[in-house]
Formats: structure tokens, C-alpha cells, sequence
């Protein structure tokens, strides 16, 4: 996949194709033929910071850690954004989801993994 602004972090999606975040950019969404999708800033209409972490969460939602922003946001794949994490973060790094709605982050800033139990519920 060509063409990407200092990619970052990947991440597998449930159908097959993946997502990736691009330094001081935005995180572009690729289907499973590796074609571009989308970009989360342009359908959600989110600023990034500087988007390192991302993961799907077992609903598909996208997770992406900002490490210039020190928060978490869920991108369900219809509905808004939600700020999961806006506090307790120095520098979030790398991510990963459990199957139990746990959310695993890497804390650069502070050399360490901190563990968040989150549960998103549709309305």
C-alpha cells in the first residue's frame, strides 16, 4: 500500500482489511483488496494530534491512541466518536483489544502497559 504519510501502527479489521495510522496525520481504513476506504478524520470529522495505537475491538470499532492529544477515541462504525481515555495518559503508544472489553495501552511516557475496562453501549 503506496502512498502513505509516515505510517505507524496497523491493525487487522474483522473483514479482512486493516487500518493505519500516519505520523502528525490522520488513520486511513484499507479493505481486504487493500484499497482505500476512508480516513477516520474525514468521516468523523475528528482532529488528530498525532494518532500513534490503533485496534478493533470485538463490535469492529476502531480504537486509536493520540499521543499528542493523551487520549483514547472508539470510532464505532456508525454514531460518533467517543473519548474512552482523556486523562492518566503521558505519551500512548501501542494498543490492543481483548475479547472481554478490555483495552490494553502502552505508555511510553511513563514505561509502562495501563489496562482499561470499557464497555460501549448503543443508544
Amino acid at each position: 500500500v503506496p502512498d502513505l504519510q509516515g505510517p505507524r501502527y496497523v491493525s487487522p479489521l474483522p473483514n479482512g482489511g486493516f487500518v493505519v495510522s500516519e505520523e502528525c496525520g490522520d488513520v486511513q481504513v484499507f479493505t481486504s483488496r487493500h484499497k482505500f476506504l476512508c480516513s477516520l478524520g474525514s468521516k468523523y470529522g475528528h482532529q488528530f494530534g498525532n494518532p500513534a495505537g490503533v485496534c478493533v475491538d470485538r463490535d469492529g470499532s476502531i480504537l486509536v491512541a493520540d499521543e499528542q492529544l493523551h487520549t483514547v477515541h472508539l470510532f464505532p462504525e456508525h454514531g460518533a466518536p467517543v473519548c474512552l481515555v482523556s486523562k492518566g495518559l503521558r505519551r500512548p503508544a501501542g494498543m490492543a483489544c481483548s475479547s472481554f472489553g478490555h483495552l490494553f495501552v502502552a505508555d511510553a511516557g511513563e514505561n509502562c502497559v495501563k489496562v482499561f475496562k470499557y464497555c460501549v453501549r448503543s443508544h
